[in-house]
């Protein structure tokens, strides 16, 4: 299966368990990695037959920017679940979502999670 890959797009969101996470926000990272057969648009150069990157953009900082969740598990399942809806070419999606800032006391780069959903498991 082929891949687009959208890497590390940045956000600013006000989701957590804690309320000043909801008050004052932080950043996101997101990736977004869309399994999907690539031939028939790389035969036909038409953007019709792929996915815009910019619509994966779009539809990602309307969750990331849009309504407070508690959890970031949620976040990325709200967009996996927009991703399978709104591109009938894509297969399977994984997406790796990073809070960088968490507010939890300790040395780390950022904490983490990564969901894979696709069409078969809906």
């Amino acid at each position: 299966m082929d891949k687009i890959l959208v890497n590390e797009m940045e956000f600013y969101g006000y989701h957590g368990v804690f309320p000043e996470e909801n008050r004052l926000g932080q950043r996101f990272r997101v990736s977004a990695e869309l399994h999907l057969d690539l031939s028939k648009s790389g035969k036909s150069d038409a953007l019709e037959d792929s996915v815009n990157y910019a619509d994966v953009y779009t539809l990602t900082k309307s969750v990331v920017e849009g309504e407070p969740l508690n959890l970031v598990e949620a976040v990325a399942e709200r967009i996996s679940s927009k991703i399978l809806e709104s591109f009938d070419i894509v297969q399977a999606c994984k997406i790796t979502l990073i809070k960088p800032d968490p507010p939890i006391p300790g040395h780390y780069r950022s904490v983490a999670v990564e969901i894979t959903r696709s069409r078969s498991h809906e």
